[in-house]
């Protein structure tokens, strides 16, 4: 084994010696290239993989818990701003135990824990107002589970309940949540709204308030818990005029062609909620009256008393000017009836969202073919069903666009990706660069090794070349004494043709070509005869 080693070392240090400059420059530098290469991967793959241990953390529970994993030499990483702190991914649940019992990260809601430190001498004040701290906290850790917030502060204002008056105030609520960069939908805020107003008794949703920590209000008492405060509604009023937006522009794309057509389009929804109730009474001919009542009087009668006139001043009597006496008649006739008569109630209640009102307004470029603008404003009236009692308005109207900035970006856009695609192309010709270096340099080595092996094949020691020329003297007497013995066929005969005298020039390769035709030929007779020279150098 070690003298192979040897043999080994001496091949490399005899290949390296045959190397030229250049080869040996090449050498180094690949063999540098590939140890920085495997140092690399090896770092690389050598790296855990990282999982978040805690994340969306205070500066002071981030301080805290880094602290800690360095007093027990843990690997860590931070990211999100210092708000998430990764370790390797093996060790994350066992980290989060042992943290959990170092009381990291500390909690600032304890919640329902604060029941727990009442003693028996506690007011029923401060019971209310743990009762009410705990609720607050359990809400506040509950509504920062919801994705994309951060953390949460909740405040009720729960009204003491007082047995002796009717009047009772509602109880209220107001929620603060941090979403860092983030934003909350429609969906989530109604959702938060909803969890509070069912966790406290008595608190509907309409008295629950939801503000950003940017002080943007999300939800109000006026909203009526319906989540549509804040960015709610602009989020609906912006996603309808996109719909109307894209509908249009698609279909004057079709028309006018792609970049021929602008549309802008503006709407205002309504978002209150009404309710309408209607009454109408309803009777039927063909049912009877519940009932009925009838009355009637007829007096007739011939000369009457006359009727005196009325008294005037002084008690003096005021002939009433009709003559006395005469025939009277009288008569009267009453009738009631109560019929059956049925009452329908509608009510109407109208969804927040109701278009109000909406404009259009639509530009086509004038270089375009001649178009029909009459035609074209029908159309898109059409398309968006634009009413006119409602107060909508429609324009178009044909202009010159102006394309320059757009053929600019287009310009920019095309020498970007021509870069970007020369970049890698570049990648390409250098990896290519140096895959074709080595495969050079592993060509050259390799025939390099080729010509040296070859050459030490070739290559004979004083002793073999000593030998050798003993060993033609010894064929020479050979042949000699088979042409004497008559033992020497044709084949021994051509084999020993090209010996020369002793004094002629060394024919190294005609040697070797006689030499094994003779051995494949008469290999007994050449056996014998190097048996008897080499009993003769012994000697």
């Amino acid at each position: 084994m070690r003298d192979r080693l040897t043999a080994i070392g001496r091949r490399g240090a005899d290949g390296w010696k045959s190397f030229s400059p250049g080869q040996k420059a090449v050498t180094i530098f690949a063999i540098l290239a590939l140890a920085i290469g495997g140092w690399f991967f090896a770092s690389w793959s050598g790296q855990p993989t990282m999982a978040p241990l805690f994340s969306n953390l205070a500066a002071a529970d981030a301080s805290a818990i880094v602290d800690k994993l360095n007093a027990d030499g843990v690997t860590y990483s931070l990211s999100d701003g210092g708000g998430t702190v990764n370790v390797p991914a093996d060790q994350v649940y066992a980290l989060r135990i042992e943290m959990s019992g170092a009381g990291l990260p500390a909690q600032g809601d304890a919640g329902y824990a604060l029941l727990d430190k009442q003693g028996i001498m506690t007011s029923e004040f401060m019971q209310q107002v743990t009762y009410r701290r705990a609720l607050e906290g359990e809400l506040a850790k509950t509504i920062g589970s919801i994705k994309n917030v951060n953390s949460a502060t909740v405040h009720l204002a729960i009204p003491e309940k007082d047995v002796f008056t009717d009047d009772q105030q509602a109880p209220t609520a107001s929620v603060l949540v941090n979403t860092g960069t983030q934003s909350l939908t429609g969906d989530q805020v109604t959702s938060i709204v909803h969890l509070v107003s069912s966790s406290v008794e008595g608190l509907e949703p309409g008295n629950v308030t939801v503000v950003s920590a940017g002080g943007k209000v999300l939800s109000t008492s006026d909203s009526g818990g319906s989540g549509s405060g804040g960015d709610g509604g602009s989020a609906a009023t912006s996603a309808y005029e996109q719909r109307l937006r894209s509908a249009v522009q698609n279909m004057l794309d079709t028309v006018v062609g792609p970049g021929h057509a602008a549309v802008n389009v503006t709407a205002a929804l309504n978002y209150d909620n009404t309710e309408t109730k209607t009454q109408k009474y309803v009777a039927d001919p063909a049912v009877p009256p519940l009932s009925e009542q009838k009355k009637s009087e007829q007096y007739t009668g011939g000369n009457g008393v006359p009727v005196g006139g009325v008294l005037g001043p002084d008690n003096i009597q005021v002939p009433n000017g009709t003559g006395a006496g005469g025939d009277g008649q009288y008569q009267q006739t009453t009738e009631t009836r109560n019929n059956a008569v049925g009452m329908v109630t509608e009510t109407t209640k109208s969804a927040p969202g109701q278009v109000s009102k909406l404009g259009i307004a639509v530009i086509v470029d004038s270089s375009v073919a001649k178009v029909d603008l009459a035609q074209l404003q029908q159309l898109v009236s059409s398309a968006v069903g634009l009413d006119p009692a409602r107060g909508d308005q429609i324009a178009v109207s044909s202009m010159a666009f102006d394309t320059s900035a757009a053929t600019a970006e287009k310009n920019a856009a095309a020498e970007a990706a021509k870069g970007q695609q020369a970049q890698v192309q570049m990648q390409y010709i250098q990896m290519g660069a140096i895959v074709l270096a080595l495969l050079i340099l592993l060509i050259v080595a390799a025939l390099a090794n080729r010509k040296r092996r070859k050459a030490e094949k070739q290559k004979l020691t004083e002793e073999q070349n000593a030998a050798l020329a003993d060993m033609q003297a010894a064929i020479e007497a050979a042949r000699a004494k088979l042409q004497l013995e008559g033992g020497g066929g044709p084949g021994g005969a051509a084999a020993l043709e090209g010996g020369g005298a002793p004094g002629e020039e060394f024919d190294r390769d005609g040697r070797f070509r006689d030499i094994t035709t003779m051995v494949e030929k008469q290999p007994d007779e050449v056996a014998q005869l190097l048996r008897g020279w080499l009993a003769d150098r012994r000697s």
